[in-house]
């Protein structure tokens, strides 16, 4: 599964429109204004010609020399005169009283100064400093109330939807089912929602009905997305995305609310189509959760089911979801007139992982090196994202080494740290350490050429990476989606390679097998629990409980006896016992290619199918 360019997504989405919008908010806008200016002449000197200020001391000294003509009190706390030896605006001053003085009357008749008083008047500015904070506080949350509304005349928008809509603004930039390596089958099953979406009467002629909703099945990674986008890029079509996390909020009923939002929008832009990704996190199984039947996720799931099978046809709305756990989701979801068509989307085999290769590969340049079909055939098991992630790898390694072109080592060393992790060169190993792992591995590696169901030997290598101090890959010829008993207990054989190596030359064994045995002691449980491969015969045993809400396998449900579970432990413990045996005979028997093997990789540290065979001494093909 490959998209052809990345940057479609940002190339088809539809430009975002700015929050504030100047003829909505301008009379905000003319009152902020307002009040900066009255705040800033507040603070602006007096211009009414009081005249100058004096000290209330030197007024005093005024009036006992007889230089004061007449006064003005205004509230016992100012002063504004005349002086008599002065005229007009020159002689003009104020003064302000700092403490109640009992004697000032007293001295004004003394000296026969004219005076008079009053109360000061009410200062507008003083009123708008007192109420400034209010003022303030109610602008703030008016402009708050328009920033959160989205252009409509609510006050709040919570639930409003979170999708994003996607329009073609190029049509060559525009997804299609040819981005989509392989998949045949699904692209089938969704070409008839284009046929719908184009041309509806040809199906209502007939008194057909499209699916109302159709779910993408599949792994992560396997391309669901992408084919949902290509499904709308097919038929022209808007196109709504939104994650199934979206829905629900820390306030009650916003999912709801959100979802009736989701299908408005639908409706009112039909023919377009709505995506759900994710639909697991809010399409759970009603009654799983802790919350009862009043469950937030709940109401929202209910709300959904209440709009889906309120859909018509005619509207031309097509519903697509994508979810990796459909084993969870509620049975009303999955019933006729809702999701009543699932699409899986498989993980792609080996032609269409070499397709997926050669549209990322087309994106950079290759050398003559590369094989694509080769590096497919390396990748078994990958998914479209993988690959995808397998290219963009191998071309940084390039760009680090100043490379032109991508080579095919890129590509190697890309895919290994894919499989195995990123290659810790610069771990101090002692020798003996290493002497250590290189028996471990050379133990692995040697198993497969003298074992009839196992899968060829690709590389073995003593270079750590990830949490492992070594690594023996092998890689099946094709693409294999089941295996038999003859391939399971030689794998069991070969993960008891390293153990007998390490038994075999040190007398002991070390840490470094716990994968093994765990990986050997898996596969012998399974084989008798759920494969029905022992003496006990095609019976399961254990079956899985597995809470909903929780999503994980936390109990295996015990339906049968102590004596039945003494007679599965018997059967675990003679296929293990088995495979010991059978690893421990070939390297006893071989115990000198071992070494041979072992003191080749302390040289090397790596080496490829061909290597080892040329160090062991076998000819190439002569392996099973």
């Amino acid at each position: 599964m490959s998209d052809n360019n990345q940057n479609k997504n940002n190339g088809n989405q539809e430009p975002r429109q700015p929050n504030f919008n100047f003829k909505n908010n301008r009379f905000a806008l003319f009152l902020v204004i307002g009040l900066f200016g009255l705040f800033i002449l507040m603070f602006l000197p007096g211009t009414g010609g009081m005249g100058r200020e004096i000290p209330y001391s030197q007024f005093l000294a005024y009036l006992e020399q007889g230089e004061i003509a007449s006064v003005k009190i205004i509230d016992y706390r100012k002063i504004e005169g005349q002086l008599a030896s002065q005229e007009g605006e020159y002689g003009r001053f104020i003064s302000r009283i700092p403490y109640t003085d009992q004697t000032l009357i007293p001295l004004l008749k003394e000296q026969g100064v004219r005076f008079s008083g009053e109360e000061s008047p009410i200062s507008p500015f003083a009123v708008i400093i007192q109420f400034l904070p209010i003022l303030i506080g109610i602008v703030f949350i008016w402009l708050l109330f328009r920033q959160v509304q989205g252009g409509g005349n609510k006050a709040f928008t919570f639930g409003k939807s979170k999708a994003k809509r996607y329009v073609d603004v190029n049509n060559d930039k525009r997804i299609s089912f040819a981005d989509v390596a392989g998949q045949t089958e699904a692209k089938y099953e969704l070409q008839e929602v284009v046929e719908f979406l184009k041309n509806p009467g040809r199906f209502t002629r007939m008194g057909a009905k499209i699916p109302k909703g159709v779910l993408l099945v599949g792994m992560p990674g396997t391309g669901k997305t992408l084919l949902a986008k290509a499904t709308a890029g097919e038929a022209g079509v808007p196109f709504f995305h939104m994650s199934g996390s979206d829905f629900v909020e820390m306030f009650v009923g916003v999912g709801a609310s959100r979802v009736r939002d989701l299908f408005d929008q639908g409706r009112k832009n039909a023919p377009c189509i709505l995506f759900i990704d994710e639909l697991d996190a809010v399409g759970r199984t009603r009654g799983a959760g802790y919350g009862g039947g009043h469950d937030e996720r709940e109401q929202t799931l209910n709300q959904m089911l209440v709009e889906m099978d309120g859909f018509d046809t005619k509207d031309g709305v097509i519903m697509i979801a994508a979810t990796n756990r459909p084993d969870v989701l509620d049975p009303a979801l999955l019933r006729p007139g809702r999701f009543d068509r699932q699409v899986v989307v498989d993980m792609p085999d080996m032609q269409e992982r070499e397709a997926i290769l050669k549209i990322h590969a087309s994106k950079i340049p290759l050398g003559k090196s590369v094989d694509l079909t080769t590096i497919a055939k390396a990748t078994p098991g990958a998914s479209g994202a993988d690959i995808a992630n397998l290219v963009n790898e191998s071309a940084l390694y390039a760009a680090r080494k100043n490379r032109e072109y991508v080579e095919m080592e890129d590509f190697e060393e890309a895919r290994d740290k894919m499989l195995m992790g990123v290659a810790r060169k610069s771990k101090v190993i002692s020798e003996k350490d290493k002497l250590a792992t290189a028996y471990h591995e050379a133990g692995h590696a040697l198993l497969h050429y003298y074992l009839d169901n196992a899968d060829p030997l690709h590389k073995v290598s003593i270079v750590p990476r990830g949490r492992a101090l070594g690594v023996a890959i092998s890689l099946p010829d094709e693409d294999k989606y089941s295996r038999n008993k003859g391939w399971l207990q030689d794998r069991i054989v070969i993960a008891y390679g390293g153990y007998v190596a390490e038994d075999l030359m040190y007398g002991e064994t070390t840490t470094g097998t716990q994968n093994d045995l765990k990986q050997a002691t898996d596969l012998a449980r399974r084989m008798v629990c759920e494969w029905g491969m022992s003496d006990l015969g095609p019976v399961s045993f254990g079956q899985e409980d597995e809470p909903i809400f929780l999503g994980k396998e936390i109990a295996t449900h015990k339906d049968y006896s102590e004596e039945t579970a003494q007679r599965i432990d018997q059967q675990i413990s003679k296929i293990l016992n088995d495979g010991l045996a059978k690893a421990r005979k070939i390297i006893v028997d071989n115990k000198d290619k071992l070494e041979s093997l072992a003191r080749a990789l302390m040289s090397r540290e790596t080496l490829t199918d061909v290597e080892v065979r040329e160090v062991v001494g076998l000819e190439e093909k002569t392996q099973k």
